[in-house]
């Protein structure tokens, strides 16, 4: 498949999956294109580092949470609004959501092995984005003091 095409269709689905999370939670209708554009920066950052870089899963959900955070809080300055508006749809695109559901299967099939090695890297993925996202306030943080 054509580089541009995929790249277009990440931009799309990642956009898309954004802003019906922040619609769904019911953010302001001014807050959602920002919303969606944090989430397509946060999911194009992750999806750079997972298939281009090859640096793994959790490594690029780190990278990917510190970028949204980062992102988010320059569209809370920029729109005079609480930066979880833009931060938390965000990274909803950066859930685990797959591994989630190959660990429960695969715990269900009786492949106890496999089920927890998923269950691990969920959980992994998920302190990586929390990590990230916390980096991102502590860099915030030490850019106000100084």
């Amino acid at each position: 498949m054509n580089i541009s095409l995929q790249i277009g269709i990440q931009i799309i689905f990642s956009a898309v999956a954004t802003m019906g999370y922040g619609i769904f939670v019911n953010i302001p209708r001014q807050a959602l294109l920002p919303c969606g554009c944090s989430g397509t920066i946060g999911w194009l950052v992750y999806w750079y580092f997972v298939d281009f870089v090859h640096a793994g899963r959790v490594f690029s959900s780190l990278v990917a949470a510190l970028i949204v955070g980062l992102v988010s809080y320059g569209w809370a300055r920029g729109f005079k609004m609480p930066a979880t508006l833009f931060n938390v749809p965000a990274l909803v695109p950066l859930v685990p959501g797959v591994p989630a559901y190959q660990a429960v299967r695969a715990m269900v099939m009786g492949q106890f092995v496999n089920s927890v090695n998923l269950f691990i890297m969920v959980i992994l993925i998920m302190g990586a984005i929390a990590l990230g996202y916390l980096m991102a306030q502590v860099l915030i943080d030490i850019v106000h003091r100084y």
